[in-house]
């Protein structure tokens, strides 16, 4: 995991459990886990193979509709770990997902200055190399998204 002989600290280390999330994203998804268990369901990111509100096992993989609004941002002026120096100034963020989680990512394609909190954005794809793509989100339409709004199934290989 290098480029032209240095590191690179952008790339994440796929094992087992989350080789099925960087398959997904590498294809332009987005996926989640819900859990199934009585009285929980409730979806969560980043991929565990158990429920952090409630500790069930009972989790499955989810296709995410791909919409989130902007919670908070930092722009990134300066950073040393390579690729990201090549990157900056970049928009640091955490996003609210439709299905209900946060996730920590890019905001791109969208001058620093025209970030709001509860914008609505979309998720896209930075390929990453090494067959790899990284989650990013982009400016999207339509306004704050209710997180009750769209519960996708789960998908065919989680059981």
């Amino acid at each position: 995991m290098t480029a032209g002989g240095r590191p690179r600290f952008d790339l994440p280390e796929v094992d087992a459990f989350t080789r099925t999330y960087w398959d997904a994203a590498a294809e332009g998804h987005l996926l989640v886990r819900r859990c199934h268990a009585p009285g929980c369901g409730r979806a969560h990111h980043y991929p565990r193979e158990f429920c952090p509100h409630c500790w069930s096992e009972d989790v499955t993989w989810e296709r995410s509709c791909g919409r989130a609004t902007l919670y908070t941002w930092s722009v990134v002026h300066r950073n040393d770990l390579p690729p990201f120096d090549a990157r900056v100034p970049y928009a640091a963020a955490v996003v609210d997902l439709a299905e209900g989680p946060r996730m920590m990512t890019e905001v791109v394609g969208c001058a620093a200055r025209d970030l709001r909190v509860g914008m609505a954005l979309r998720v896209a794809f930075r390929e990453a190399g090494e067959g790899l793509a990284v989650p990013v989100f982009e400016p999207g339409d339509g306004g704050i998204i209710s997180h009750d709004h769209h519960r996708p199934r789960p998908l065919a290989t989680d059981r």
